[in-house]
């Protein structure tokens, strides 16, 4: 037996039959496949967009535990040597300026 949507849904197409005639309907359904590939494909780069900002900030969402805690200046000393920057006799400032510099480097390679 037929429900309320399917009588809905044979009138909606009774009506665009003849409205427009046969001719039109392969043109009507044409145009409702484009305009739904146009929305899916917008979906699928918004959710694209929204998991690849997810995924650049990875240090807020996964944080590992250490096993203690290190101050500013031990992370300084730590980045400064990881990238070759002597530390020995500099301070804090200096360490920040070479570290900024030399990082702006091996982001313009």
């Amino acid at each position: 037996m037929l429900e309320g949507w399917e009588w809905i849904i044979i009138g909606v197409v009774a009506i665009v039959v003849i409205m427009w005639g046969p001719a039109k309907i392969p043109q009507f359904a044409r145009a409702l496949g484009q305009a739904k590939g146009e929305f899916s494909k917008a979906s699928k780069e918004f959710k694209d967009a929204a998991n690849s900002d997810l995924s650049a900030r990875p240090a807020e969402v996964a944080v590992t535990p250490s096993p203690a805690i290190k101050t500013k200046d031990e992370m300084l000393l730590e980045t400064a040597q990881k990238l070759g920057i002597p530390t020995e006799g500099k301070t804090r400032e200096q360490i920040s300026e070479e570290i900024s510099v030399k990082v702006k480097i091996l982001g313009a390679e």
